[in-house]
């Protein structure tokens, strides 16, 4: 399948399946899958484990050539800060800062936590569209006419990413939490008029990493006033949870919830 980027020397080259469904902009989930990536090059130890990713979209950005950096800004006997930028046509359109933990001895005992009923994994088609970005299932309300989302109760989503984040390179456990967590957004800004936020940044705060290739969330909070939104998940694995994502949104009114890919551009 075409992948969301190329690699082309120092830059990225997006292709439009990457797009959201707010215009002909980079999705959440690209942008901060390439800054996750880029952190995750500095940290090549397999006992520290990526706490907490905050990505900043600063402006939107383009399905133009892209440079993404990073660099350790903090290393640690317990832990690891590393910071990344993305930039295009030499302005800095968004940035990360990553935390690692490293991993040690379970304390004893039991420990509060909202409890949450997952829907089952679902069944995936034999052909995936060429036109949808990722496999994702959502999981809300059954009226006809109403996308599952729209309406004001209990939420879900079931993800797997059917393509390469980047040309020819499989996506880390890491990397795809990073991408799921932009769901978040979405996820919880939902009303039962429609989804009139857009996301600002988004925070994935992994307590382990995510095992197999699905990834669920579930949401949990939704609190908005004078167009200032915020919200919450929690995600799963087909083994039990990993972490939380949390969002932070401005009133928009240009979601296009049935954008399509139409394809690579034509050569020429």
């Amino acid at each position: 399948m075409i992948p969301f980027v190329v690699r082309r020397d120092n830059d990225f080259l997006p292709n439009p399946i990457g797009q959201g469904g707010w215009g002909p902009t980079l999705g959440g989930q690209v942008v901060g899958g390439l800054l996750a990536r880029a952190v995750e090059g500095h940290v090549p130890e397999d006992d520290l484990q990526p706490a907490r990713l905050t990505v900043e979209i600063l402006r939107r950005v383009a399905t133009e050539p892209l440079q993404v950096t990073a660099g350790v800004v903090r290393s640690g006997s317990r832990m690891r800060a590393v910071d990344a930028a993305m930039t295009q046509n030499g302005e800095l359109v968004a940035r990360a800062s990553a935390l690692y933990l490293r991993r040690g001895v379970q304390p004893d005992g039991e420990f509060f936590t909202t409890a949450v009923t997952l829907p089952p994994i679902p069944a995936e088609p034999a052909r995936h569209d060429e036109s949808v970005p990722m496999f994702i299932r959502a999981y809300g309300t059954d009226e006809a006419g109403r996308f599952q989302w729209q309406y004001a109760g209990p939420r879900f989503a079931w993800i797997r990413e059917i393509r390469d984040l980047v040309d020819g390179e499989e996506i880390s456990p890491f990397v795809r939490a990073a991408m799921a967590v932009d769901v978040t957004a979405s996820l919880t800004n939902f009303s039962t008029e429609g989804l009139a936020f857009i996301n600002a940044d988004f925070t994935l705060t992994l307590s382990r990493l995510p095992v197999g290739p699905y990834i669920c969330l579930a949401a949990m909070t939704h609190y908005s006033d004078a167009g200032v939104a915020t919200g919450s998940s929690s995600l799963f694995d087909a083994h039990g949870p990993i972490g939380i994502g949390v969002t932070t949104a401005v009133a928009n009114f240009n979601f296009d919830a049935d954008r399509k890919y139409d394809g690579p551009p034509t050569p020429g």
